[in-house]
């Protein structure tokens, strides 16, 4: 069943603590000057004599400051109490401040949901359910993505888990898609408790435009008309929206179910892949999720792929940590991927394939044989019989294996620092050591032996190292929840809350310098 518009939503108190965007500097060139003269006046009448200017330079001071701190501080969510799942502590500097500046922040405050509402675009149908995949023949290459509107994009259930997990977790998982965020995600927001159906006061604006699905059908199909045409006509849509022109979308987030390189196809001649969509002007202020963001970009942020797991209940996610955390691990570590194939006799997941095969202590499910594709019995069996986990990149830098490995409890083995280091920042320890391993791919390709790093560890780090794995599975999982109104602190959670506090404090930044700046100039 696919998301549908409600009528009704919930509210309930959110306190959390997000990271701060540079303020916005004016842009005319004769106000800027106007600006300059003024502050430099005022500097040269009143550096000695008038302690409102250097209040006022105390002040300034200060917000640069905390800027500063937070500019790059994921946001964090505070632990859930009454018995709730143990999660990874991701506390930032923020919230030595936030006490000095109550009165700075008074007037933002929301008393019943204090990071701010959000607001869901009721878009037509050719930006959603319309682009779900109903039929198998309509992409022949593309037969696992049928049906990934079932079960409000969670997929079907997954039956086969049966003897491998308890019965009472069989309800909570599923054979996910890993293109399937935007259906999920829509449908949480639908009943998020903060949202709101009035856009006058909402902090933020979700467009829950299924880009994926809409770009996916034409990655492979030389045809870049029909590939950039729902991403062209959805900024024609929403650029005539009265909130849109406001801020001109600063205040507008979307999550697309793909890496983003499959978003930003280069002006370059000869350089056809994916979509324009992100290298659009129209969405240069617009904040986006996608499942691998490039460097350097504030508004892009990565969130986690989806896995199967998707716990009903604060008190199930808590059952499962403590179920993956006795498991009997008789595996050192274990390899789930295939090859590439064909003439690359430089790919390195065919070197790790052989490695595996051919060593002691490795688990090693080959996907060429076995389906991995949406999870497996198979997949979740290796990784809850392991210490450790190998992930090399994928097909791009990241891979949904990374999620599945931890969810199970297994300590992920890393070889490039673009799979999670650099990646995920808001969901994943920013401490890497503490709950992965690193082995540079150069190092292995020279012979370095991975059995003998991962023996290396003791058993009371190993012990330690899994704890924080655990410790945040919260963070990387997409519940349903049974019950509506329950808060489960999950990675939905995390990224709504992360766009609501963001925007909230780039609207104050706004205001405060505007505020600032008036009173310079009417002085």
């Amino acid at each position: 069943m696919l998301p549908t518009t409600s009528n009704s939503t919930t509210t309930s108190s959110s306190e959390h603590h997000h990271a701060f965007k540079k303020p916005i500097k004016p842009h005319n060139q004769d106000h800027h000057h106007l600006l300059t003269k003024n502050i430099f006046s005022l500097f040269q009448t009143h550096i000695v004599s008038d302690t409102r200017f250097w209040l006022l330079t105390a002040f300034i001071f200060l917000q640069a400051l905390i800027l500063f701190i937070t500019r790059s501080s994921p946001p964090s969510l505070s632990p859930p109490h009454n018995g709730g799942p143990v999660r990874a502590d991701h506390g930032h500097l923020f919230s030595h401040f936030a006490n000095s500046t109550t009165n700075w922040h008074s007037k933002y405050d929301d008393p019943e949901c204090g990071s701010g509402r959000v607001y869901v675009y009721d878009l037509p149908s050719m930006f959603t359910k319309d682009l779900v995949l109903y039929e198998c023949d309509d992409l022949q290459q593309w037969r696992w993505q049928c049906g990934i509107g079932t079960n409000d994009g969670y997929g079907k259930e997954a039956s086969e888990l049966a003897g491998i997990v308890p019965d009472h977790f069989l309800p909570a998982w599923y054979r996910t898609n890993q293109f399937s965020l935007e259906l999920i995600f829509h449908q949480r927001i639908l009943n998020y408790k903060c949202r709101t159906l009035d856009p006058e006061s909402a902090t933020a604006y979700y467009i829950p435009f299924y880009a994926g699905l809409a770009v996916a059908k034409y990655l492979w199909i030389d045809d870049i008309p029909k590939r950039d045409y729902h991403c062209n006509k959805l900024l024609e849509w929403v650029q005539n929206k009265t909130y849109w022109k406001k801020r001109n979308g600063s205040d507008h987030f979307i999550v697309i179910g793909r890496i983003a390189w499959d978003f930003r196809r280069w002006t370059e001649p000869g350089k056809k892949w994916g979509s324009s969509f992100l290298n659009q002007p129209a969405m240069e202020k617009v904040t986006r999720f996608t499942l691998e963001k490039p460097d350097g970009i504030y508004e892009d942020l990565s969130i986690p792929y989806p896995t199967g797991f998707h716990p009903q209940s604060r008190s199930q996610l808590q059952q499962w940590q403590d179920f993956v955390r006795r498991q009997n691990r008789t595996s050192l570590f274990s390899y789930v991927g295939a090859s590439h194939g064909g003439s690359l006799d430089n790919d390195f997941r065919s070197m790790l394939l052989n490695y595996c095969y051919n060593e002691t202590g490795c688990h090693v499910v080959d996907c060429a044989q076995t389906a991995c594709n949406n999870g497996s019995a198979v997949l979740l069996k290796a990784y809850l019989s392991s210490h450790f986990c190998l992930q090399p990149k994928g097909d791009s830098y990241t891979r949904r294996g990374v999620f599945d490995c931890m969810v199970a409890g297994s300590i992920p083995v890393f070889f490039w620092n673009r799979t999670a280091y650099d990646q995920y920042q808001w969901f994943l320890p920013q401490k890497f050591k503490s709950y992965s391993v690193f082995i540079d791919h150069e190092d292995v390709l020279k012979g370095l032996s991975i059995r003998k790093v991962l023996e290396g560890y003791s058993k009371k780090k190993l012990m330690k190292m899994r704890e924080k794995v655990i410790e945040t599975i919260p963070n990387i999982v997409f519940s349903r929840p049974s019950n509506k109104s329950e808060i489960i602190g999950d990675a939905f959670d995390i990224a709504v809350e992360g766009v609501l506090g963001r925007f909230k404090y780039e609207k104050m930044w706004d205001e405060e310098w505007k505020d600032d700046e008036d009173d310079i100039l009417t002085r």
